[in-house]
């Protein structure tokens, strides 16, 4: 079975496009959600759920069906297992096509590269801004105040309101310095 997957998305609020594009695809059920959210996608939930081996999701590019390359390949998978395939217009992708490299491997590699690209820069941006003499996190609390605050817990005299308020260390800060 054809099944036409559409959501509103900024150039096509009404659906209007991708409504017309999956009639000429053929589509036999058109599904439809009824917002742009990335959150609460029900309608894509149901149909991943009652996917048939052999059944073909429709859409008419990707973005109308996933939120990020890690969400498609999630999809994908989903469609793999139960032995049904998906279909992008726009993209003209067709995972029913067994000629020639897999779309999932291609795009299981892409989301590897993709995250490898942001761990390299990442590395890259700690490296030199350690050379720059800066240092990754969060900065250190003065010994004084850690101590001052320290003391002012021990004494049970005052709130972790105040002492917040007299030395700048928070609660969890506070806490953490307590367990060593």
């Amino acid at each position: 079975m054809l099944i036409g997957y559409m959501r509103p998305y900024e150039d096509d609020l009404t659906c209007e496009k991708q409504l017309k594009n999956l009639r000429d695809a053929d589509c036999q059920t058109i599904i439809s959600e009824e917002h742009s959210s990335a959150k609460k996608r029900v309608q894509l939930e149901f149909l991943l759920n009652k996917a048939n081996k052999g059944d073909k999701i429709i859409v008419t590019k990707l973005f109308a069906l996933a939120d990020s390359t890690r969400h498609l390949v999630e999809i994908l998978e989903i469609l793999d297992v139960r032995g049904a395939y998906f279909q992008s217009l726009d993209e003209k992708i067709d995972t029913s096509n067994s000629k020639g490299y897999p779309f999932g491997d291609i795009l299981k590699h892409l989301v590897k590269f993709q995250s490898d690209v942001i761990s390299e820069k990442t590395k890259k941006g700690l490296y030199e801004a350690k050379q720059k003499g800066n240092s990754a996190g969060r900065p250190k609390k003065a010994d004084e105040n850690v101590k001052r605050a320290i003391l002012m817990y021990q004494s049970k005299k005052y709130t972790l309101s105040q002492i917040k308020d007299e030395t700048g260390i928070s609660k969890s800060t506070l806490y953490r310095y307590l367990e060593h």
